[in-house]
């Protein structure tokens, strides 16, 4: 069974980290997120769930307004041959959401370690991240030292990477 949002807290309290959540609608793509989410500081993010031809896995974590270039970001990754998003059955299985709630906190359900963690350097810049909690009705916010500490007691470092962003024509 995937960590419910009561429980991904749980984990966090007993690492002595600190979140803040706010609850709203359902939100769906980063538009509606800017839209719905208020005045929340900190680093926004979207979140690609992807795989290749030999069903290798990655979670990228991206700031909201980020464009990539997925031909290059998987070159940069070692696929092999093209990446593509991941079903939704497969994100279920891995890392227990449903799209639209995709989210590096999913990671704790990966106990398999077969979902590899990319994270866009921007993100670093900044003191609190967002993330859904496990559900794309609520945004938690989390100091970026918090969840790099989060990801290590879960075993998933994140490879950072300058995301390679797509040529606007």
């Amino acid at each position: 069974m995937p960590l419910s949002p009561d429980a991904l807290f749980a984990k966090l309290d007993a690492l002595g980290i600190r979140t803040s959540t706010v609850q709203h609608p359902p939100l769906f793509t980063v538009e509606q997120s800017k839209s719905l989410r208020g005045e929340l500081p900190g680093g926004h993010t979207k979140n690609l769930f992807l795989k290749d031809k030999k069903d290798r896995m990655w979670l990228v974590t991206a700031e909201e307004d980020q464009s990539v270039d997925l031909k290059a970001l998987g070159t940069a990754l070692g696929a092999n041959g093209r990446v593509s998003f991941g079903s939704p059955e497969r994100l279920m299985r891995h890392l227990g959401v449903e799209p639209g709630a995709v989210t590096p906190f999913g990671l704790a359900n990966d106990a398999g370690g077969q979902v590899s963690f990319v994270l866009d350097e921007g993100l670093l810049r900044h003191d609190v991240l967002n993330f859904h909690p496990l559900t794309n009705a609520a945004t938690t916010a989390i100091g970026c030292a918090d969840f790099l500490r989060f990801l290590d007691a879960i075993g998933h470092k994140p490879r950072v990477l300058a995301l390679p962003a797509r040529a606007i024509a």
